[in-house]
């Protein structure tokens, strides 16, 4: 079976984590899942953009380097990231194929994102760096199976909260709770976060590093001369950061001011990524994601192009962006999940924020597209089929 037919029986998202599936198959295949110990990337926000970073850094260094990514804009290729390419159908094919022999029927077991996970454990075997990003929590995703070299802990906050819980110290723990005998964890973080973090370090007997403890004045100059040169917003700089505070631990100071002086820029879609004059689009959905975009376009007034899932606290979200939106335009697609249009007219009244569907575009307005890949994904194929 081509890898594509066997994707189109999966459902890409699911509301329920079987926690033990994933787990009981991987120690019964794990002798012929050779793969070296790997950089798992977790938290809430801006792990795709770190890891892409820190893949992009290492490659400069002339490593061979993996990162395994999600979810994707247009195509699942979009998750598997080979030495600044993309992976090609043939090349997932011949690993669908090898892991079908490994797997046999117990491959139909698998949901979209375990498949996907174990498909990059194929095609990243011969890399000597491999970035995994972790698709939902820590303790229970697939990713975490996997025996790890460092941990990066991006900023943690408020998603997902009908499986992770609605608490931010739930959410925080079973991200934490897969810490690597080395970390390094983002500084910006809730106080609550930052105290756990030290405590499961001290339980794992884990050396945590904060990442602003590992930039010397040269890196962070550096860092801020590529911010400035590719107009990076704060939080993709931040980002940037975190990933060259990764690279110290796994690097020495020399290699990581020699990797940021070469580095390219960020190969990676859809973070507040600006495709024309007067357009910007950005695949953030949660709190976090809304509060870089006040900070990012402050002063500014934008066309909200929205949608969202029910699942979002669409309220925080709105009241968070109100002081840059003139008015939200509501984008309307197909999707197996329920969109929250209606609730989002509530919501906007509460706020007096004008809210209307969306249309057209105009030249003379500046337009912000925010939400899930899923909108990105088909606002851009209707709109801007080749940008």
């Amino acid at each position: 079976m081509k890898f594509k037919a066997f994707l189109e029986q999966k459902v890409e998202y699911s509301t329920r984590i079987d926690r033990f599936r994933a787990f009981s198959l991987y120690h019964k295949y794990k002798k012929d899942l050779k793969l070296k110990p790997i950089i798992h990337i977790i938290g809430t926000n801006g792990k795709g953009s770190t890891g892409r970073f820190l893949a992009q850094l290492l490659y400069k260094l002339g490593f061979k380097v993996g990162h395994f990514t999600s979810p994707h804009i247009f195509e699942f290729n979009e998750r598997f990231w080979l030495d600044q390419k993309i992976l090609d159908d043939e090349t997932l094919q011949k690993a669908h194929e090898r892991l079908s022999e490994i797997f046999q029927s117990d491959l139909e077991r698998l949901s979209y994102f375990e498949y996907a996970t174990f498909l990059a454990a194929i095609v990243f075997k011969k890399c000597d760096f491999v970035i995994f990003e972790a698709g939902l929590g820590g303790e229970f995703d697939s990713t975490s199976l996997f025996e790890k070299r460092l941990s990066i802990f991006t900023k943690i906050g408020f998603d997902h909260t009908q499986i992770l819980g609605d608490r931010l110290e739930m959410i925080a723990r079973t991200k934490l709770k897969v810490m690597a005998k080395k970390a390094v964890i983002a500084n910006e973080q809730e106080e609550l976060v930052l105290q756990l973090s030290q405590k499961i370090a001290l339980l794992k007997k884990a050396k945590l590093f904060y990442a602003n403890e590992l930039l010397d004045t040269n890196l962070l100059k550096a860092s801020k001369a590529y911010a400035q040169k590719h107009k990076l917003p704060s939080f993709l700089e931040h980002n940037l950061n975190l990933a060259l505070a990764a690279l110290r631990v796994l690097q020495n100071k020399t290699q990581a001011f020699h990797a940021i002086k070469k580095l390219q820029k960020l190969d990676l879609r859809g973070r507040c990524e600006q495709i024309s004059e007067n357009i910007f689009v950005d695949v953030g959905h949660n709190e976090l994601a809304a509060r870089a975009l006040i900070e990012k376009f402050k002063g500014q007034k934008l066309c909200l192009i929205y949608n969202s899932f029910l699942d979002k606290d669409i309220f925080a979200i709105l009241r968070i962006t109100k002081p840059i939106i003139d008015k939200i335009m509501i984008y309307k697609y197909e999707s197996q999940r329920e969109l929250a249009t209606k609730h989002i007219k509530e919501v906007a009244l509460k706020l007096d924020i004008k809210c209307e569907d969306f249309t057209k575009l105009e030249k003379d307005r500046t337009y912000l597209v925010f939400g899930s890949f899923v909108l990105v994904q088909h606002f851009l194929k209707e709109h801007f089929e080749t940008a």
